[in-house]
């Protein structure tokens, strides 16, 4: 049976990808042009005119609710290779590390970005500012995918917080990419893994909805991103060769399979500030599925009024296929529908 789209159907290819088990669904065509001379200005554009299509493709009965996306677009800069910014179930991400990675890859391996040799470094501009991503082969194989962050840091520390429905609890604040509050699990009794799934989402979302109540972070930089993105539940290893466990809840009630890149980024700047990391030094941590990403800090710098540290973050992505996505406009839900 040979099903064709009608006419009238929006038709978006999409190829899918995940990152330590959190998927990237990157739209590869099918969707109008977007304008703007930065990618914040494109992100607002899109926001805009095209916020149909976000949910159309990251909410059912297309996608789910733990869906996330990327637009690639033209470099906003002289130097740049190329442009991305993030869609979720919520709206619209600042920076996103398991994005990075995975899209490291497939800009290569798609010929998007040409592979010469077997070390490829490539600048791409994102809300947050310009990451530098690395990817290494040897014949035949890819070895390991990177890249270096914006400068993160702590905004605050060891802050004390009252939650409905759970009580006061410890938090620290910290930017890598985008604002997360942290939290240790142990002291809210709350296992890092799929047995406490839905009660770590529950939780986030009061915290979060605690620390917005109370709390506006600042960027030193760009007021654009005052605001905070998630809640980073942090607890010890399940494999004693790793250094940490994370679990993040971020958007509205999304749970991050992966370790989240933005997320360990910041807690560099917090184990830092804490003289728990030092400049060269690697630590390895977990998800919930128990998938890794490795964090390292290579420099500190001044940033506007903080002392920032630049990460870069180490992980591997894979392909799981590819999609056309078909939108009548006569479907009552062409525009996508979430229960959460």
């Amino acid at each position: 049976m040979n099903i064709k789209p009608g006419k009238k159907w929006m038709k978006i290819q999409t190829l899918e990808m995940h990152t330590g088990g959190e998927p990237l669904r990157i739209i590869t065509g099918g969707i109008p042009a977007i304008p703007g001379k930065t990618i914040l200005e494109k992100r607002k554009y899109f926001k805009e005119n095209f916020d149909h299509i976000r949910t159309a493709t990251m909410w059912e009965p297309r996608g789910h609710a733990d869906m996330y996306g990327a637009i690639l677009t033209d470099a906003v800069t002289s130097d740049g290779d190329f442009g991305v910014f993030f869609l979720h179930n919520e709206g619209y991400s600042t920076m996103c590390g398991h994005g990075i990675l995975a899209l490291t890859r497939y800009v290569l391996e798609s010929g998007m970005l040409e592979k010469s040799g077997l070390h490829r470094d490539m600048k791409i501009d994102t809300p947050s500012g310009r990451i530098i991503s690395s990817a290494t082969y040897k014949p035949g194989k890819l070895m390991e995918l990177s890249f270096q962050n914006v400068p993160s840091f702590v905004y605050l520390e060891n802050e004390l917080l009252d939650v409905p429905g759970i009580g006061r609890i410890n938090i620290d604040i910290a930017f890598g990419g985008a604002f997360y509050a942290y939290c240790n699990a142990r002291e809210l009794g709350l296992n890092l893994d799929s047995s406490d799934y839905t009660k770590l989402i529950e939780y986030g979302r009061r915290i979060k909805k605690a620390v917005v109540n109370n709390f506006t972070p600042k960027h030193p930089k760009h007021p654009e991103l005052d605001f905070l993105y998630g809640v980073i539940f942090t607890g010890d290893p399940y494999n004693y060769k790793n250094h940490s466990r994370n679990v993040c809840i971020f958007a509205n009630g999304e749970l991050d399979r992966s370790p989240t890149g933005t997320g360990v980024s910041a807690r560099a700047a917090i184990h830092y500030k804490k003289r728990e990391l030092k400049v060269g030094e690697r630590i390895r941590i977990e998800s919930i599925l128990g998938s890794t990403m490795d964090v390292e800090i290579k420099k500190v710098v001044d940033y506007g009024s903080r002392q920032a540290v630049v990460p870069v973050v180490y992980g591997n992505s894979w392909y799981t296929g590819k999609n056309e996505i078909w939108i009548d406009p006569e479907d009552p839900f062409a525009n996508g529908f979430i229960f959460r």
